[in-house]
């Protein structure tokens, strides 16, 4: 819809136009994934676990020691993750990844962060994972999920970029959508009313001074243009455990493609582990079986 037509149905509709856009924020859009990232989909051992009225789709590759989770971003999904999967060492690695509620492979229907933020939790503990990478939203919902759990331990978590605000995901819906600002209001009281909280409170800023994280890595482009780097910056600022890297050249979504990001990020995660030689990607670890 024409975001001038949708401007004045706000004036004149704003119930209406709240409706709208809480669909646009609770119902995300499945994209399709490219050939190697089904390959790579495939090698891993997957199940099915039941969270609340979903079925949620997860994958495991190698059977190592290290316990790593991969946390996708909103719109994302497990899949985003296989050029990383392919530069970890699975001799050494057990990694985990989820398509989360109405993402992915997963079941569909309406959800929210909060819901995947739930999840997120739920599975650190059924895995017992010590070690986290996420990418864009999925360090909102992960935070988020730390923050509410303050008894779990994270060795080792890299972000690759990062929003700082909740409420930036309700913008986002708002640009997208065309919304006005009374309308926005009214989606933002909608929200607080079904999950009690005042979420301009919820920041990861916030969360981070309090979640229990012995080392994090922050990774993000000075030029994506989905994130701006500066909430980045915020978060590193509230954050003495985290380093981060700025980098250019890899927007929002390559970031996760790239060799150099991907390296530096395996070398956080397992720093004993030797770089592979430039322009070689590291040994996949084999095809693990279907369950």
């Amino acid at each position: 819809m024409n975001k001038a037509i949708v401007g004045i149905l706000s004036r004149i509709f704003p119930t209406w136009m709240t409706k709208m856009a809480y669909r646009q924020l609770t119902s995300p859009q499945v994209r399709k994934l490219r050939e190697r990232e089904l390959t790579v989909l495939g090698e891993a051992q997957q199940e099915t676990l039941i969270f609340k009225d979903y079925r949620i789709k997860t994958y495991r590759w190698g059977d190592g020691p290290r316990r790593l989770l991969l946390i996708h971003g909103w719109e994302g999904q497990a899949g985003n993750f296989s050029d990383l999967v392919r530069q970890l060492p699975l001799e050494d690695f057990s990694v985990y990844a989820f398509d989360g509620p109405s993402h992915g492979f997963s079941s569909k229907g309406e959800t929210s962060l909060f819901e995947f933020a739930e999840l997120v939790g739920v599975l650190i503990r059924h895995w017992e994972v010590d070690q986290l990478v996420s990418h864009s939203f999925g360090g909102v919902a992960t935070t988020y999920a730390l923050y509410a759990n303050l008894d779990l331990q994270i060795d080792r978590y890299a972000l690759l970029t990062s929003p700082d605000r909740f409420t930036d995901r309700i913008d986002d819906v708002a640009r997208q959508v065309g919304i006005s600002e009374v309308v926005k209001a009214r989606l933002v009281q909608q929200l607080e009313a079904e999950i009690q909280m005042d979420i301009s409170t919820l920041n990861v800023s916030d969360f981070v001074g309090k979640i229990q994280v012995a080392k994090a890595l922050l990774i993000h482009d000075k030029a994506d243009r989905v994130i701006p780097i500066q909430y980045s910056r915020n978060i590193h600022q509230q954050w003495p455990q985290c380093e981060m890297i700025e980098v250019e050249g890899t927007g929002h979504f390559r970031i996760l493609r790239s060799e150099d990001v991907l390296q530096k990020v395996v070398q956080f995660l397992h720093p004993k582990h030797p770089l592979p030689t430039p322009g070689k990607q590291a040994a996949s670890g084999g095809r693990a079986p279907s369950i």
